[in-house]
Formats: C-alpha cells, sequence, structure tokens
C-alpha cells in the first residue's frame, strides 16, 4: 500500500530548522512542504503590503533550503480547504503536520474550517507548539514553568533529506497577484539565514547596552535585538532564541571583563521579554474575542459614539502638533519598526489624547507594525486603552517622553523636517512656546508650517481619568476584574 503523502503546512514558521512538524513528517514517508497565499488572510484589515514584503522573501529563502533537502515549497493561492481537496484528489491519502497557531480571528476560523475537514476526510492532522503558548490552558497557574519545560526541550534538527513528491511548486505570488496594492520594501531583512545573524550580533555585538538604550528610539534601533520580525513569520524560532541567549549567558558567568556585568544584565532583561512575549500571546490564545471586545466587555461603551475622524487622521499621519508623538508615528510608518515604549505612547495618545475606540484603530495601527503579532498587540493596545480592567492606567505625557528619550530632539529633527530650523532644544519639543521673532526665523511658525496641537494634553488627561476610574470603581466591573486577573495574569 502506497504511503500517504505528509502535507507540512507552513505558516508563520517559514524555516527548517527548529520545525517538529517538518521532522515528524520526514520519517513517515514523501513530504509535500505547503505555503498557501489565502484570500481571507491576506485582505484582512490588519494585514499591510509590507507584511507580504517579508512573507514573500522568506518564502523564497524557505523553498531554496527545502529544494536542497530535495523537495522545494509548494505554493498555491487559495482556501487551505479547497487546496486541501485538489491535493488528496491528486494523491489520495494525505496526512497534515503544522504548528499551533495563535493568530486573529480570521486564522482562528481558517484553521477550525481545516481540522472540520480532516475530521470529514479522515486526514490525520497533528499540531505542536512553538512558541511558548500552552494549548488547551485551564489557569495561569504553573505556566511559567510549563514555558520553561518547552523552551528547554531540545531543538529539532532538519531532516537530512526530503523524500520528494512529483508536484509542480507553483509561483510565489507577487503583490499584484494578491491585491495588495504597491509593494513597500522591506526595511529589515527576511528570512531565516537573516534571523540567525540578527540573533548573533545581538548577542556578541549590540546587546551590551540594550538594558539601558531600549526606552529612546534614538539607541533603541541598534540596541534592541531586532529579532520581533523573525519571531512574527517563524523564520527562528522562539526555542532557537531561548537556547542562544542561555549559551551566551552561560559564557559570560564565566568572564571576568570590566562589560561582562553589563551584558548579563541586558541579557537577563532580554530573557524577560521573551517570557512576556509568550505571556501576551497567551492572552489571545485563551481569549480569541479580545481581538474585537474588551477584556472587560462593559469597556465596549466607554468610548462609544465619540470616534473623532479628524483626530484619528491626524494621528495617523504624525500631524497631531506634538513633535514626538509625530516623530514616531511618521517613523513608524516609514520603516515598520519602532521600539516598544514609544509604540505605547502612540497608543496612549490615541486612546486617551484623542479619546479613540481601540477597536477602531488597532487594525490601522497593526498595518504600520512589520512584526506585527496578534497575540501580543491586541492585549497590548487594550493595556494602553486603559481596557483590561487589571492593569495600571498608564497615560503618556508626549512632551515628556520626548525631553526624556530625545532630550536634543535629534529623533524628532530627523523625522520632522518642519522643526529642523529650531536651534533650541526646548522649543523642539514645544513649538508652540516660541516667541513669534524665533519662530519666524526658524521657519517654524505654529498653525502655518507645523500643526497647532489637536489636543490639551492636561485636559484629555483629567477626561480619560475620570471616565475610566468611574467605570472601573463600579460593583460589577471589580468582580469581572477578578476573573479576568485569575484567567490572564502574571504568576511572578
Amino acid at each position: 500500500m502506497r504511503r500517504p503523502v505528509q502535507v507540512v503546512w507552513f505558516k508563520r514558521d517559514l524555516r527548517v530548522r527548529d520545525h517538529r512538524p517538518l521532522a515528524e513528517a520526514a520519517q513517515r514517508g514523501p513530504v509535500l512542504p505547503l505555503y498557501v497565499a489565502e484570500p481571507s488572510v491576506v485582505g484582512a484589515p490588519d494585514f499591510a503590503p509590507r507584511h507580504w514584503t517579508l512573507i514573500r522573501e522568506s518564502l523564497i529563502e524557505l523553498r531554496a533550503r527545502l529544494a536542497d533537502l530535495g523537495q522545494p515549497l509548494v505554493v498555491r493561492t487559495g482556501a487551505m480547504p479547497d487546496v486541501l481537496a485538489v491535493l488528496r484528489e491528486r494523491f489520495g491519502s494525505l496526512r497534515l503536520w503544522a504548528h499551533e497557531e495563535t493568530g486573529n480571528r480570521v486564522t482562528f476560523d481558517r484553521d477550525t474550517r481545516v481540522r472540520r475537514w480532516c475530521r470529514t476526510h479522515d486526514v490525520p492532522f497533528a499540531e505542536y507548539p512553538h512558541m511558548g503558548v500552552i494549548r488547551p490552558l485551564p489557569d495561569r497557574d504553573g505556566w511559567a514553568d510549563r514555558w520553561e519545560d518547552q523552551m528547554t526541550q531540545p531543538l529539532t534538527d532538519p531532516p537530512d533529506t526530503l523524500r520528494p513528491v512529483d508536484v509542480d511548486p507553483g509561483p510565489i505570488p507577487t503583490h499584484g497577484d494578491l491585491d495588495l496594492g504597491p509593494c513597500t520594501a522591506a526595511l529589515q531583512e527576511a528570512g531565516a539565514s537573516a534571523a540567525h545573524d540578527v540573533l548573533d550580533r545581538f548577542l556578541f555585538e549590540r546587546g551590551r547596552t540594550y538594558r539601558g538604550n531600549l526606552s529612546s528610539p534614538l539607541t533603541a534601533q541598534r540596541s534592541c535585538s531586532r529579532i520581533s520580525i523573525h519571531l512574527a513569520y517563524g523564520t527562528i524560532s522562539m526555542r532557537t532564541v531561548v537556547h542562544a541567549l542561555r549559551e551566551r549567558t552561560q559564557e559570560l558567568a564565566k568572564v571576568d571583563h570590566e562589560d561582562a556585568g553589563q551584558w548579563r544584565q541586558s541579557l537577563r532583561m532580554f530573557d524577560s521579554r521573551l517570557h512576556w512575549h509568550s505571556h501576551f500571546m497567551q492572552k489571545l490564545e485563551d481569549a480569541p474575542r479580545i481581538e474585537h471586545e474588551s477584556f472587560i466587555p462593559a469597556f465596549d461603551d466607554l468610548r462609544e459614539g465619540e470616534f473623532d475622524a479628524d483626530l484619528f487622521d491626524a494621528w495617523n499621519h504624525g500631524q497631531t502638533g506634538f513633535p514626538m508623538v509625530d516623530a514616531c508615528m511618521r517613523c513608524l510608518r516609514t520603516t515598520g519598526w519602532l521600539n516598544f515604549r514609544m509604540r505605547a505612547m502612540l497608543c496612549s495618545f490615541a486612546a486617551y489624547d484623542c479619546w479613540l475606540d481601540w477597536r477602531r484603530f488597532a487594525p490601522f495601527y497593526a498595518r504600520m507594525m512589520a512584526d506585527y503579532e496578534p497575540g501580543i498587540h491586541y492585549p497590548q493596545v487594550q493595556m494602553q486603552s486603559g481596557t483590561t480592567g487589571i492593569n495600571t492606567v498608564r497615560i503618556y505625557n508626549p512632551v515628556k517622553q520626548g525631553k526624556d528619550h530625545d532630550p536634543d530632539g535629534t529623533f524628532i529633527q530627523r523625522w520632522v523636517p518642519e522643526l529642523r530650523g529650531i536651534d533650541n532644544a526646548a522649543s523642539i519639543h514645544e513649538p508652540w512656546t516660541m516667541p513669534p521673532i524665533e519662530a519666524q526665523a526658524a521657519g517654524c511658525v505654529v498653525g502655518r508650517d507645523y500643526p497647532e496641537r489637536i489636543v490639551d494634553h492636561n485636559a484629555a488627561y483629567h477626561h480619560a481619568q475620570d471616565r475610566i476610574w468611574a467605570l472601573r470603581e463600579q460593583p460589577e466591573i471589580q468582580a469581572q476584574k477578578k476573573t479576568v486577573l485569575e484567567r490572564h495574569g502574571s504568576r511572578r
């Protein structure tokens, strides 16, 4: 009897190293490695052309790497169940292998349909965890230990060879093929080779100053790991990152040179951030509804009917009149990357200063991020919008953030050219305070050359605090808060 064709379904795991579904499939018969470009996924509100740029580059490298093993990547366009039906008609018996995915509602529903199709057609389907997310998880007790157990398992070696399948690999779709509009350049190199190179340079060259430099957009671009894009598309596994980090930490423990202490502090913080990465993904895994609904549903009414389209437009184009907000937004729109603190500030400004409903701006915000990870994005947006019920309401002062993390205005002037004529750092952060004669000399008259502030931050701060705390103090909200904390709160 002919062995079933082993279909390895690649999704957000575009690599061959530490890829257990691929390794398991290779032991059982001929392997058909498959990626499906799905219109429902690329057409979702949170998907952007820059995402496909990175995916496509990663697929090109993955296809070549799999070809070296004996079977190139097969790429199809369509709905996954329909693609499986065609393969089943062609080859008869199939077996499906994949990693679990904690994605948006579109991929959640897609995975549900695939499982149903497999059950209906007697196609065995094996899924494996790979991001430190536990499925299913009744509560958070013991989560950290289970994460550690998953991360410290040995890495899975790639198969030596793949038994090929007689099938046309098919073209890797372009942006035009998928109706995605203009191709946007990937300002960070994609693919598994780049992922390992980025990680090595962080652990051995750039990471020493991580702890002290991750908050400023000036220094974070170099000092941060920059591995987030590769984790988002799975060109490197979380477990590979953890193993490399722990090995480097052990090396540093034996070293007594001047910089070793700073290295150790920075890498301990990076280790903590990897835990938090999975911690937030676990929230979406446990409650897919939080993509479209507040952790505490009553918060959905907090901003209902108060969405100001003009404020949203000014925020998303970096035209708010607050220099640090505008510089960060323009940087993110152009490069697809911004350090975490500044992302949080942008979200805070949208949610509190502009009083925008997070459900309205979250998909747009996701489109700007090249490293968009749904499991991190939606819990974080809710946390920065004050709708979780369990987190501190943190309203960022955009002027203070600028003075703290860009004191000379270097980052601001890089991204807001309207302010480049200003020599006084204080005026760069608060151009509305310049005397008229100074503004004329600098070529930056507020209201003519640079926008007026779209909101009064102090008034917005008190309005947001009053509205949110009035809701949080209600007895029924307090009761729901306990449920959220039990289900999603960290266990330190």
